[in-house]
């Protein structure tokens, strides 16, 4: 059974606090997670991509500022979001799996901007699933603590890397993926569920996004 707290070691909390929340919770692991990537190439199983993850960059946001001139002063607002691409590190195989399904994604990409087909343009962005795992190797079946899914990802670019004599490191690739917005996941614990509160007689940001 997980450990949910770690009971002696914490930051003091007030005196009204409860001893039950005294605890310190345990913490999300980095090594514990998985990629998961839908209609990236052509070829079945993408699987195998997942295997071969190294590491993976999670969603960055950023908010344009909008400056009002106010009378002495200045009133910041937050304007357009943009969601940061991010990097995903795999290591190549020798049965070329991960350089197969790379080279297929990037030529569905070219195909998009030639318009070699009228359907060219329907299918060369992709679904990027990163989860965050509770563990479970072997015979414990994992539970997902947490999920960012991606949408409208297409490569921005593919890294190749070198070769070297000098270093016994494997051969990777490094993916810069553009998306077009994300989505954390289970609804109602994160980005893309909508927070409802009252201010004053008012209600706000109620109802799905």
């Amino acid at each position: 059974m997980a450990i949910s707290s770690l009971s002696r070691l914490t930051v003091p909390l007030d005196s009204n606090a409860s001893a039950g929340s005294q605890g310190l919770l345990m913490p999300k692991l980095q090594y514990r997670f998985r990629v998961s990537l839908e209609n990236f190439g052509v070829s079945t199983p993408t699987t195998e991509l997942t295997k071969q993850v190294v590491d993976v960059t999670r969603p960055n946001v950023t908010f344009e500022q909008i400056t009002l001139d106010v009378y002495n002063s200045k009133v910041f607002l937050a304007g357009k979001h943009t969601w940061e691409p991010i990097t995903l590190n795999l290591r190549e195989d020798v049965s070329n799996n991960v350089q197969k399904l790379v080279g297929e994604q990037l030529q569905k990409q070219f195909d998009f901007f030639e318009q070699s087909g009228a359907a060219s343009g329907a299918d060369y962005k992709f679904v990027t699933r990163i989860e965050i795992l509770d563990g479970g190797n072997g015979a414990n079946t994992v539970n997902v603590l947490e999920t960012f899914e991606l949408y409208g990802c297409y490569l921005e670019s593919a890294n190749y890397n070198q070769l070297a004599y000098a270093t016994s490191e494997v051969v990777s690739v490094a993916l810069s993926i553009r998306y077009d917005n994300a989505i954390q996941t289970p609804q109602g614990t994160g980005i893309g569920t909508a927070v409802g509160r009252t201010i004053n007689t008012l209600v706000t940001g109620g109802g799905a996004v």
